[in-house]
């Protein structure tokens, strides 16, 4: 089926009765063949979440558009997404290249139904690898505190330039100000050691060693006005004991960063994330 034209939906809005059964009914009387659908009420918020994903019985763009609408007459809000769309993405990264690394590799690999657009950052560390390895653009924008409102600016300009959809935080060890993310309104996502808030600032894997921490994990995330507060997409964890060194805890840290960060980028592309209020449902 890989190969064959799908739509998916993501719906949510408030619950009442019959809303399975109408948008199931729609697409039969459509003509449209359901593959898969999942459902969650969140009853303490009073909230419908779905994900149906249907072979269309003919113009797909024009069925989606006429699903939209009936969506919404039923007060839900809904993304619609087309199997064979490839989202634009930039990658930011800034001088660890591990989840950078990663998501190119995955990528030429075709694991990730998108393009890149182009890599950016605060260094130059990753440009060769990014235009002769991969072969993408590289922008590379410095960023001090006198020049961070103009650096946004331009990395705002590239993003509309490119016509990008997502934004991947792979390591960039820049904080996105609120008047960024509110002029540029695409879902960022962000990966972080999930020590926070504690041992926040530098080195927190040598201050996880001091306090001789049992586990170590990976969240990623949608960045949100709020530093490292919005809504979780994937965690993981992996045990530790004292006889594992700073290093053993960075090396296994940074392939835990690696794998949720691609698997959260994977589920965005997949239309498998619905994001409401300050958490996610996610149809692994």
């Amino acid at each position: 089926m890989d190969n064959v034209l799908t739509l998916t939906a993501l719906l949510h809005g408030p619950d009442s009765p019959g809303i399975v059964a109408r948008t199931a009914g729609w697409i039969f009387e459509n003509g449209g063949n359901i593959l898969h659908a999942d459902q969650h009420c969140d009853a303490e918020a009073g909230m419908f979440i779905q994900r149906i994903e249907w072979l269309p019985a003919a113009d797909a763009v024009a069925e989606a558009q006429r699903f939209r609408v009936f969506a919404n007459s039923l007060g839900m809000e809904v993304k619609i997404g087309l199997s064979t769309e490839r989202p634009k993405v930039a990658v930011l990264v800034s001088k660890q290249g591990h989840a950078f690394h990663d998501l190119m590799l995955r990528w030429t690999a075709g694991e990730l139904p998108c393009e890149i657009a182009f890599v950016a950052s605060n260094h130059t560390t990753w440009e060769t690898a990014a235009r002769q390895s991969y072969q993408v653009p590289f922008y590379h924008i410095p960023v001090t505190p006198e020049t961070k409102d103009e650096a946004e600016l331009r990395l705002e300009a590239l993003l509309r330039e490119h016509d990008v959809q997502l934004a991947v935080m792979a390591r960039y060890m820049q904080v996105l100000s609120k008047a960024f993310l509110q002029r540029c309104p695409i879902p960022v996502i962000n990966i972080h050691h999930s020590f926070l808030p504690a041992f926040a600032g530098a080195r927190p894997y040598l201050q996880a060693y001091a306090r001789g921490v049992k586990l170590i994990g990976a969240t990623a995330h949608y960045a949100t006005p709020v530093l490292d507060d919005g809504p979780i997409i994937h965690q993981a964890v992996a045990p530790v004991n004292h006889r594992h060194s700073v290093n053993d805890l960075v090396r296994r840290g940074q392939d835990l960063e690696k794998q949720v960060l691609a698997q959260a980028v994977c589920w965005h592309l997949q239309n498998r994330v619905l994001a409401y209020g300050k958490k996610t449902v996610v149809f692994d």
